[in-house]
């Protein structure tokens, strides 16, 4: 672990060996992990992972999330895992999502580590659209490929959570950007929308909650709370979870 250097009073150097939890990234050079790991990286220890090089350059060890092995490998000394790896409309996405999954959950529990990360699409939209202060409610994955292999994904996560002690935290979300920066004209924020400061600070909740109840829950995670349609109650009750800012003040009227 790595021992970081802190500035005293005056011009004192003072030297504190502090431990950072170690942290396993999986998907590291995925469409997620590269907007969240940097700021992570100033506090946790990361291990970060992937079959492909990541966008920025950043060092990223090779880990095949479909071979055991390798996930098994990469998991020893780890205090957590956050699994970010996904395909979405192909084939494959049954490897890399379900089986996947299982891989991490069982290496979890073979290596004794007691805080997962998981995350995948909100799977409640189909059937509660009509509906308000919608929150902690039934998934409802559909028929769609990618969303069965993402519900499949969270069950399995579910019963080793519940069967061997880990805690594990599954975020639920549609879309994920940057936030605005001015007034925003002729877009809308949709449902389920995560600017990139808020998914960095709920990971940051995730990693340092000491447990959640039945060691296994999904949190509805969004940015935009005004539309009142889907609440994210859950996460703020359990994790303390709050938009940063309100950035849908970015899309008032403006006369």
């Amino acid at each position: 672990m790595s021992p970081r250097t802190i500035l005293g009073a005056g011009n004192d150097t003072k030297k504190e060996s502090i431990v950072m939890k170690k942290v396993l990234v999986l998907g590291a050079s995925g469409l997620i992990a590269p907007h969240v790991t940097p700021s992570l990286a100033h506090d946790y220890d990361l291990h970060l992972t992937d079959v492909k090089p990541h966008p920025s350059g950043t060092p990223t060890d090779h880990v095949d999330v479909t071979r055991y092995e390798q996930v098994l490998q990469a998991s020893e000394g780890m205090d957590a895992i956050m699994n970010m790896t996904v395909i979405r409309h192909d084939i494959r996405s049954f490897a890399v999502n379900t089986t996947g999954a299982w891989h991490v959950m069982r290496a979890a529990a073979e290596h004794g580590i007691k805080k997962v990360v998981h995350t995948g699409p909100q799977l409640v939209r189909r059937d509660y659209d009509h509906d308000f202060d919608v929150d902690d409610v039934p998934l409802a994955p559909g028929t769609n490929f990618y969303g069965i292999t993402k519900y499949l994904s969270m069950e399995i996560c579910k019963i080793y959570a519940r069967e061997h002690g880990i805690h594990t935290v599954c975020f639920l979300f549609n879309l994920l950007g940057a936030k605005p920066t001015e007034p925003a004209s002729m877009r809308d924020f949709p449902p389920f929308s995560v600017v990139w400061e808020d998914l960095v600070h709920a990971c940051r909740l995730a990693l340092e909650i000491d447990s959640v109840p039945d060691h296994f829950q999904t949190f509805n995670l969004m940015s935009y709370l005004s539309h009142g349609k889907y609440r994210a109650d859950k996460a703020h009750r359990m994790l303390g979870y709050a938009p940063l800012e309100r950035v849908e003040d970015y899309f008032k009227r403006r006369d």
